[in-house]
């Protein structure tokens, strides 16, 4: 991810690899809890994205010397990064080799960043913001309060989205104080407000030129490396919460695996 315009807060670089570098996928760390009722562990620091904010947690491999621990998901809970991990678990102070799942970790990027493209684009061409979200890898949903939703739209959103996908905008992974992010209207539009106060610094995403967020996720460096987007649905959820679905390809010429929803 690009280089921070503002210095992540202190200690985050070195426990919170996935923050700061999307792109790390190795890493040495040592087993610092094990809950074994839970089937799970904590590390004293993690390249694995936990789950949250609509998108699902990186899954991989601790290796050891007394073999492989499979790691099928993470989720953070009271600020502990926990592991779990399928079958037997690892002692305290097991030295480790963490190894992310590199194709789904960047299906991942390519889909998040493509819905912040999405976000950025209905938001500059209707003024409206984004309610809420949800991914998978190549695949992924908004939810906006337009007042109606039609093919059309979808088919109009999907071009500009892949224009400004080929734009190469540069992401950037920044840290704002709160006193600042608070007051910015960029971000206040994707409810950044409602991030708990005692988060500060706030991590921002920024699509350079597009589009500016509050967000923990993890992104490609230039949105060039989405490849291309389809709008695959669009439809009514209720009074003023309209969906649109899209899945993500290599190309914007590509199909979409098993047609347009």
């Amino acid at each position: 991810m690009g280089v921070p315009g503002n210095p992540p807060p202190p200690g985050l670089a070195e426990t919170e690899l996935f923050a700061v570098d999307a792109y790390c996928t190795e890493f040495d760390a040592t087993v610092t809890e094990v809950d074994r009722e839970g089937g799970r562990v904590a590390l004293a620091r993690t390249a694995f994205y936990p789950v949250g904010g609509g998108q699902p947690s990186d899954v991989g491999t601790l290796q050891t010397s007394e073999g492989t621990f499979f790691v099928t998901g993470v989720r953070r809970e009271r600020g502990t990064i926990w592991h779990t991990i399928d079958g037997e678990l690892p002692e305290v102070g097991t030295e480790v080799q963490g190894s992310i799942d590199w194709t789904r970790r960047h299906q991942l990027m390519r889909t998040h960043t493509a819905l912040h493209v999405l976000c950025g684009v209905i938001w500059a061409d209707y003024g409206i913001p984004v309610t809420g979200g949800n991914m998978e890898p190549l695949k992924g949903r908004l939810d906006f309060p337009f007042p109606a939703m039609s093919a059309d739209l979808g088919a109009a959103v999907e071009r500009r989205i892949n224009e400004e996908v080929a734009k190469a905008h540069e992401i950037v992974v920044d840290f704002l104080p709160r006193s600042v992010a608070d007051t910015d209207p960029a971000l206040i539009r994707t409810a950044a407000n409602l991030i708990p106060q005692e988060i500060d610094p706030l991590r921002v995403i920024d699509i350079v030129g597009l589009d500016r967020q509050a967000d923990g996720g993890t992104h490609v460096l230039s949105t060039a490396e989405v490849g291309g987007v389809r709008v695959v649905g669009t439809e009514s959820k209720g009074k003023d919460n309209k969906r649109i679905r899209i899945e993500v390809v290599d190309s914007p010429g590509d199909p979409v695996e098993g047609g347009v929803a």
